[in-house]
């Protein structure tokens, strides 16, 4: 279930975002009092709410603003509990201070606002002070803290609610629930954002889907750094909301050191599948089987399934999907890989990405020249594909029928990047570039403005995430819903018309 948190100034406000907030579907409210200006007229409030509350006053240092005394905010803690709350946050070191009366459930809490607590004895303390609910809250460092906060929650004897704050923490907020928290957080106005990585009511009820998720739940999500940015979870959870599915895909921030032991640990999240994108397409080979020959060939993989055994099966859905989107733009059959056969084609890049297009292309009979600022890892590519090795600084000299983008040039927040001028571009040559946001990159604008066909991102990440998901789930995800998706979301003007057709269909 979802808690949604009211944090206003006024108190007028703060009563109809109460209203507002229940007309929206939430059906827990936390009132943060810390953040009114004046004194809260406690018994206006419970006249006024529709659903439970929880009456919170955090100070400072547990990541509050109450500016009063501590004495005046025990004394307003008191109140609420004999007027009747249905739940009132105590921390550790007041609850004691603070008795249980009446029908007014107790949340004994503890914040760390810069670590991550010793969770088990953390959780120890807590149980001694008459919880209802325990609730924990610590700034995660890496993804792993997820992983021993579900495992805290899934084992504790009293409710306990685990939040691991930051960018980390986003799999504990939503798969809480799942492993037996009673709620998680979320702010309502996207305003109040009153603690690191807290997500909104929007977001967690719409593309998370929060308040459905529970024990049968089943996980995916995409893992790389950065993740932010990521498309991913629109496009995957707003299928499976499409297809009535009760499953979740969550993005997790791995950094390269983390790596191993976050796939060690994958089980104790209940993760079924993974999306993998930069830096860990290569790092990742080791660690499970080849599901296709892609995998082994290319020695990079972008998807990991966890079979009914818990191994970990590994494929490349990204040359297949380059090669379809190629395809269509040439104007052939997009299952018909002898159209290459001939065909020459510049690949810029030797990462992750260029590695399944390269030996796609090369076995089905292109001729393949790679170039890439690292000399060394270009000739490491071409040997290993059995293709041509063109130096970066000759790249625009080597005129291709097809030029394919696997660079980061161009990739928001740097748009004006181009790994090849306007100057070597000619009109009957196709140029791809496998970055999907912006959607036309410089790269793509100036071959567009050239005369040349165009093959932008989003057509390969649609094919390749709709490959995923038929890995994922063992069908269809709806036909033409994520390329749609990702337009829509990365142009301005398509959004606020999917965003109208929503509100519109939610009124009917």
């Amino acid at each position: 279930m979802l808690c949604a948190i009211i944090a206003r100034q006024r108190h007028e406000t703060l009563l109809e975002e109460m209203d507002e907030a229940v007309a929206r579907g939430a059906k827990l409210l936390e009132l943060r009092l810390d953040f009114l200006r004046h004194e809260p007229r406690l018994g206006e409030i419970l006249k006024r709410k529709k659903v439970p509350v929880i009456a919170t006053l955090r100070r400072k240092e547990d990541g509050g603003i109450w500016n009063g005394t501590e004495e005046k905010r025990q004394q307003l803690l008191r109140a609420a509990v004999a007027l009747g709350f249905d739940y009132v946050d105590l921390e550790a070191d007041v609850a004691a201070e603070i008795p249980r009366f009446g029908p007014t459930k107790r949340i004994v809490s503890h914040h760390e606002m810069t670590e991550m607590p010793h969770l088990g004895e953390c959780w120890q303390s807590l149980s001694q002070l008459d919880p209802d609910v325990i609730k924990i809250a610590g700034l995660a460092g890496k993804a792993t803290d997820n992983f021993k906060m579900l495992r805290m929650i899934a084992k504790a004897e009293v409710p306990t609610v685990g939040i691991c704050m930051g960018e980390f923490g986003i799999a504990s907020r939503v798969l809480g629930p799942k492993f037996g928290a009673p709620f998680t957080y979320c702010a309502f106005n996207p305003e109040r954002i009153v603690a690191p990585g807290l997500m909104t009511f929007d977001q967690m009820n719409e593309l998370y889907r929060g308040n459905e998720v529970n024990a049968k739940t089943e996980v995916f999500g995409v893992m790389g750094d950065p993740i932010a940015h990521s498309m991913s979870p629109l496009v995957h959870n707003t299928a499976f909301r499409e297809l009535r599915m009760n499953r979740v895909y969550l993005p997790f921030r791995v950094t390269e050191h983390v790596l191993p032991k976050f796939l060690d640990k994958l089980s104790h999240a209940e993760v079924r599948g993974l999306s993998v994108t930069i830096p860990h397409k290569e790092a990742i080979v080791s660690r499970g089987m080849a599901g296709d020959e892609l995998v082994a060939m290319a020695g990079a993989a972008n998807t990991i399934h966890v079979d009914d055994h818990g191994a970990y099966r590994l494929y490349n859905t990204d040359g297949p999907a380059a090669m379809a989107s190629l395809l269509r733009a040439m104007g052939e059959d997009p299952s018909d890989s002898k159209a290459f056969a001939g065909r020459d084609v510049l690949i810029l890049g030797a990462g992750g990405v260029a590695r399944p297009i390269a030996f796609s292309l090369h076995q089905a009979g292109a001729i393949v020249s790679v170039a890439n600022r690292s000399a060394d890892r270009a000739q490491s590519l071409a040997h290993a594909v059995g293709c041509k090795f063109i130096d970066w600084g000759m790249r625009e000299s080597h005129l291709a029928e097809i030029v394919i983008n696997c660079t980061k040039l161009g990739m928001h927040p740097d748009v004006d990047e181009t790994p090849i001028q306007q100057s070597a571009m000619r009109e009957k040559m196709i140029f791809f570039d496998t970055v999907y946001n912006p959607i036309m990159t410089k790269f793509l604008l100036l071959a567009k403005d050239r005369g040349a066909k165009i093959v932008t991102g989003v057509e390969m990440f649609a094919a390749q995430a709709e490959a995923q998901f038929r890995i994922f789930t063992g069908v269809d995800p709806p036909a033409g819903l994520m390329k749609q998706l990702v337009e829509e979301e990365l142009s301005p003007a398509r959004k606020m018309l999917r965003e109208a057709r929503l509100a519109k269909k939610d009124q009917v």
